[in-house]
Parts: structure tokens; C-alpha cells; sequence
């Protein structure tokens, strides 16, 4: 612990993240044990406020968790899925592909359409009426750990510090949060997970993980345009063959149409902008007529893990555990991880609880992590687990056709004739210097369809105190200027779905394509002195991919004050 003088608070079980994963491991353990002390910590404003998924939700996690959720009236599963296609888009046109060609596992009926945000509104419901206590706004900054290195709780961050790192006049400092054992639910790339898989060597043995950069809208259409129940997923263009990723449309109640754009973060081209592509997706013959005379309502971007079964790291650690998208559960082909999710909290909670009643604590919950991959957890993620490194091995087309023969197979036969495969390099090595490749001129924005950046981050409701010390830490801006600028071309301005980051001349004109770059941004003269690195932290949406994708890993995620980033409604 810091040298600050702090008040701590004793818990069995201290949760971190107001997500799927956490809400479920706290409900099971008020269900298992109600005499269990449980709070869950969330840094957004409020639950929710910080969860973006898609989202089709399977309700095989929800079935084991609340058997009789359907017979609740406030329930947020309003729409079942009725329809389900899968598009091959071309520039100019699509081809539907037959349902009959997927396996089994790709059909999404008995699946609901959702907000995952008001999914965990309720779940929060629940676990407060079970005693749990959830204390939103508060981040989780640091770990705290015994003489014996075992974690022993976290602490929240402090609030009030300025620019520079002196205390202001609202100075208050974090509280320290002591538990038995602590599940860390963060979601993808969580910085506390992050520590924690390096300091136990949580990832040694595995594979690296992998990511993508998830983009999503939420649109009212007009009434004639909507089609509730329906699930559409597609791929192709306007991604090249090199270039993995997809689309979904997901027709939700109340004439509101959910629209993502999901861009695997192993791409090769620097100049690739995922935000870009996306709002191209929407021109697409096939796509733009669902939103004309339609109006866009909110927008938000998340990274999701992608690496799968191969990928997921040693699970427990002296003192706990990792759930849900902080261990990488996502069936990547299924475009699905809240299941799993649940499902992993309710594991962890069940062996947490068993060893709290043997009287243990601080130790490693090792049955979890022997557990989970004979689990239903782990026989959704083994039958997809080539789909991910089959299309970035062997691009779009012959990828996805023998990713899909793979599945067939392991649904069928229960082996692969690929057996694992690898996945290789992670996805900052993946990128490639800005000499190999060619600029992209994407178009502009008609402000109707298309939109820029600053005007989407305005509907994700971002907000972050200016005078605080900038969250997004770059640890040598000598590299950051020689290699990420000037070998790369300031990929940075791109990758992000925010605008947080730019380069600029003497003058603050942007030099590598940030917000407000000239028609020759992109551009990067490797050799101008003058370029400077601009952080709009204020902007940053929390999704993690400078974390992720900075070519040098120079880039850290630490969380800002608690509660501030986006507020997402029905997201």
C-alpha cells in the first residue's frame, strides 16, 4: 500500500468489475453461502455505464444462474432472435449464405437480442437484493498483497489529483478494500489483470492473446425498416483479404437497430483506420438502406479478446482469480462472451465459497483452473478454437471456409485434423512499418450516414476531469516519436475510435491523420523535429487498443477517476 494514510474496509470476497462475470460470481456466492460479506467495485458512473457488446445474448448462463428469470416482468430480454442470416459483402453487392452450410453452434435461435449494459442493471438488481454491496464509481487502481505476495484486496483510486500529480483542494484518497480472495472481472485488457498475468506468469505456456476492436451504433429506424428478431452478420468488404473482421445488425424492440463493425487488431497496414472502415460498412448497397431516415442515438467501441482456448491464461493466483473477458472467454466465430462470462463467475464463486467454508483464505482456488476447460466453458471455446488462426494465417477467403469445415468437424467427430494451432505473433508485432504499405484515403464524413470522430465520441457521453494526470501513459516519448511516428506513420491517430491521440507540428496542425488533419494527413515527414505527441485523454472511451496495438508496447491503460469515461444508456 502507499504511504497515504487510507481507510480500509474487510470483505470475504472483494469483486472487481460490475460485469457479467462479477454480478454472476456474486450472486452465486450469496446463493451458495448469504452469510458471505461481497461488494463489487465498478469505475463507471454507474453499472452499465462502461459495458458495450453487440449483443446476442445466450441465456445458457442466465438459465444456471436464475432459473425462473422468466417469469420476471422487468426482465431485459425483450427480444428472442427470429431471423438469421450471414452475408458475404463484395463492393457493389452481397451473397447470403445458407444456414444449412453453418454448424450447429452458429444458430442463434433461443438466443436474445439485448442491451448487455441493461443486462447488468438487472443483474445488479439481483445481487443487491442477495446483501451485496456494489459501489459504482470507484476504479480499482492497485493491488494489495500479504508478506507472502499473495493478493489481499485493492484499493480504489485516488480523487482529486491534479495534472501534475499534487493534491488539490477535493483531494480524498482511495479506500483500501480487504478480502478473503478477489476476483478480478475488469473485461478485456483490464489493467489489474494485466499485473497480475505478469507478476504470476499467469501466460507462460499459453499462447498469446489476441484482440480485436469492437465499433458499435445504435440507430431508430424507420418503422417499415424494422425487423425485430432479426440477426444479421456479415464479412468481407470493405476489408480486404489480409484484414480479418465482420459486421453484425441486430433489430432490438422500439424500432432501434444495434450496427457494429468488428476489426481483428492483427492487421498488418498501419494506415488501417477501424473507425473509417466502419462508417464505410454502412455505405454498403446492402446495409445503408436499413438506416435511411433513420437517426443515430448513441455510439461507443470496446477491444474484445480473440485468442480463445489456446490463449486463455492460468486462471488463479494465490488470492484469486480472473473472470469473465479478463480471462478471454469469447467464442470469437459466435461473436459471443457474455455466456461464458457468467458461467466462469458462478465457477469461481462455487470454489471460493467452498474454500472460505474450510476456513481458507489468501491461497490458490486451484480447482477453478483445473476445472473450467472440461466445463461447458471450455467445450464452447475447444470446437472454435483453429476459426481465429486459420483466417489470419490464411486470410478471408480460405480461412473462413476451413475454419468452417473445422467446426463441423469437432461438432461432429469431437477431434480437429489441425489439432491446436498456434496463433503466433501478438497483434502490436503484427504490425508492419509504414514503408510496405499504401495510404488509404478513406472519404469524408456526410454527417447523415457517416460521421467523424469528435461527434460520435459526443454520443458515448465521454466525459474525464481535464486537470487530472493523463491515464493513457507513454513510457518513452523518444520511442513513441522515433518508432511509432516515424517508423510506423503515427498509427496511434487510426487504431483509436476516439480521437484521443495526435501528431502535430509547431503550429498544432496535425501531421499522421489525427482529428482535424489536413487532406495530407497520414502523411508522416519522418524526419520533422518539431512533431509532437498530442493525448486527449478527456476523449479516451476506455475500449484499451493503444494498450493493445502500440507497436512498442508503450502505451499503459491505467484507470482515471472513478466514475468518469462513457456513460453508455442502452448499450
Amino acid at each position: 500500500m502507499s504511504e497515504v494514510e487510507r481507510e480500509s474496509m474487510e470483505f470475504d470476497v472483494v469483486i472487481v468489475g460490475a460485469g457479467p462475470a462479477g454480478l454472476a460470481a456474486a450472486i452465486r456466492l450469496k446463493q451458495v453461502n448469504p452469510e458471505l460479506s461481497v461488494v463489487v467495485l465498478e469505475k463507471g458512473a454507474e453499472v452499465g455505464a462502461h459495458i458495450l457488446s453487440g449483443a446476442v445474448v445466450d441465456p445458457v448462463g442466465v438459465d444456471k444462474l436464475l432459473p425462473d428469470w422468466r417469469s420476471e416482468s422487468d426482465h431485459p430480454f425483450k427480444t428472442p432472435v427470429t431471423d438469421d442470416h450471414f452475408l458475404v459483402l463484395g463492393p457493389a453487392g452481397s451473397v447470403r449464405l445458407p444456414n444449412m452450410l453453418m454448424p450447429p453452434l452458429m444458430n442463434n435461435h433461443g438466443n436474445y437480442i439485448v442491451s448487455l449494459g441493461n443486462v447488468c442493471r438487472w443483474l445488479a438488481g439481483h445481487a443487491e437484493a442477495l446483501g451485496v454491496e456494489i459501489y459504482p464509481g470507484f476504479a480499482a487502481a492497485e493491488l494489495l498483497f500479504d508478506d507472502k505476495g499473495a493478493v489481499t484486496g485493492v484499493v480504489t483510486g485516488d480523487m482529486g489529483v491534479e495534472r501534475d500529480g499534487s493534491r488539490g483542494p477535493g483531494y480524498a484518497p482511495g479506500m483500501a478494500l480487504m478480502g478473503k480472495y478477489t476476483l478480478i472481472g475488469e473485461g478485456v485488457r483490464g489493467s489489474l489483470a494485466k499485473q497480475l498475468i505478469a507478476r504470476f506468469g499467469l501466460s507462460d505456456g499459453r499462447e498469446p492473446q489476441k484482440f480485436g476492436i469492437g465499433l458499435k451504433e445504435l440507430w431508430q429506424v424507420a418503422p417499415e425498416k424494422h425487423r425485430p428478431g432479426l440477426v444479421q452478420h456479415s464479412f468481407g468488404w470493405p476489408l480486404d483479404n489480409a484484414t480479418g473482421g465482420g459486421s453484425f445488425l441486430y433489430h432490438l424492440e422500439d424500432n432501434q437497430v444495434a450496427v457494429g463493425f468488428v476489426v481483428h487488431l492483427n492487421y498488418k497496414n498501419p494506415y488501417v483506420s477501424p473507425f473509417e472502415e466502419f462508417q464505410r460498412f454502412k455505405t454498403h448497397p446492402t446495409i445503408r438502406d436499413t438506416f435511411e431516415g433513420g437517426k443515430r442515438l448513441s455510439y461507443g467501441a470496446r477491444a474484445i479478446t480473440e485468442g480463445g482456448w489456446q490463449s486463455v491464461p492460468k486462471l488463479t493466483f494465490p488470492g484469486g482469480a480472473l473472470i469473465g473477458c479478463s480471462a478471454g472467454f469469447v467464442n470469437v466465430p459466435r461473436i459471443k462472451g457474455s455466456h461464458n462470462a457468467v458461467l466462469s463467475g458462478m465457477m469461481a464463486a462455487e470454489h471460493v465459497a467452498e474454500a472460505i467454508a474450510a476456513g481458507r483464505s489468501a491461497d490458490e482456488i486451484s480447482g477453478y483452473e483445473a476445472a473450467w476447460r472440461d466445463s461447458e466453458i471450455g467445450k464452447d471455446l475447444k470446437t472454435v478454437r483453429n476459426v481465429k488462426p486459420l483466417w489470419s494465417k490464411l486470410g478471408l477467403w480460405l480461412g473462413v471456409g476451413l475454419g468452417g469445415l473445422d467446426m463441423w468437424m469437432n461438432s461432429l467427430l469431437g477431434f480437429s485434423v489441425f489439432g491446436t494451432m498456434k496463433h503466433g505473433k501478438t497483434d502490436a508485432a503484427s504490425l508492419e512499418p509504414a514503408a510496405r504499405h499504401k495510404r488509404i484515403d478513406y472519404p469524408k464524413p456526410d454527417g447523415v450516414l457517416t460521421f467523424d470522430r469528435l461527434s460520435s465520441v459526443f454520443l458515448s457521453n465521454t466525459n474525464h476531469e481535464e486537470n487530472q494526470p493523463v491515464h493513457l501513459q507513454v513510457k518513452d516519448p523518444a520511442l513513441q516519436k522515433a518508432s511509432e511516428y516515424g517508423v510506423y506513420s503515427g498509427p496511434s491517430t487510426r487504431y483509436c475510435p476516439a480521437g484521443v491521440y495526435e501528431w502535430v507540428d509547431a503550429d498544432g496542425n496535425a501531421l499522421a491523420g489525427g482529428p482535424g488533419a489536413s487532406a495530407k494527413g497520414g502523411e508522416v515527414s519522418h524526419s520533422n523535429p518539431e512533431a509532437r505527441f498530442v493525448i486527449n485523454a478527456q476523449n479516451c472511451v476506455h475500449c484499451k487498443t493503444c494498450d493493445i496495438k502500440d507497436p512498442n508496447q508503450n502505451i499503459n491503460w491505467v484507470p482515471p477517476q472513478g466514475g468518469e469515461g462513457p456513460v453508455y444508456p442502452n448499450m
